[in-house]
């Protein structure tokens, strides 16, 4: 099954002149969600890993569909004032502004190998600020794995030291 035919182009958002790459079509089919959780999951076999992250929104649901099919623990990462107890945080920059993600300090114990798991590769903002909060907390990356990759961004370039693999490459 060709999963990118279900990724849905949105023009000038969230504002002019950005092409969103919208997963709502290949979550709503049951098959072609089906199919992503599973080419993401064949993807990351061989690697060796504890955990993992994810941050909202859609990082949630392809990682925490993934951990559950491959029998691991995972842990939401989140924006500002949204998880309960202590957090570790960075900030960083996104292709159309700044932000801040979360982490709880308890959330990967130290040594543990975690897997990055997100949507959309753009400009590596936010892969690289995941990354830099499982170090923060004493986890190790694993590795990092996209459904989507909008590789004339050149995001790549900031994550060398890691091991990134993605789905669907525009």
């Amino acid at each position: 099954m060709d999963i990118k035919k279900f990724i849905r182009d949105i023009p000038d958002f969230p504002k002019k002149g950005i092409i969103f790459k919208d997963i709502t079509p290949l979550l709503k089919d049951k098959k072609a969600f089906k199919e992503a959780i599973d080419q993401l999951c064949d993807e990351v076999k061989d690697l060796d890993f504890d955990l993992i992250i994810a941050p909202e929104a859609r990082g949630f649901i392809l990682g925490s569909a993934m951990a559950y099919k491959l029998g691991k623990g995972f842990v939401p990462v989140r924006k500002p004032g949204k998880l309960p107890y202590k957090t570790a945080y960075e900030e960083f920059q996104l292709e159309y502004g700044t932000d801040q993600l979360h982490i709880h300090i308890d959330a990967v114990e130290k040594g543990q190998n975690v897997l990055i798991v997100d949507d959309v590769l753009a400009t590596g903002g936010t892969a690289k600020a995941l990354a830099n909060l499982v170090k923060k907390v004493g986890g190790n990356v694993a590795g990092m794995i996209f459904l989507i990759e909008l590789s004339f961004l050149n995001a790549r370039e900031k994550l060398q030291n890691y091991w990134v693999e993605s789905l669907i490459k525009y």
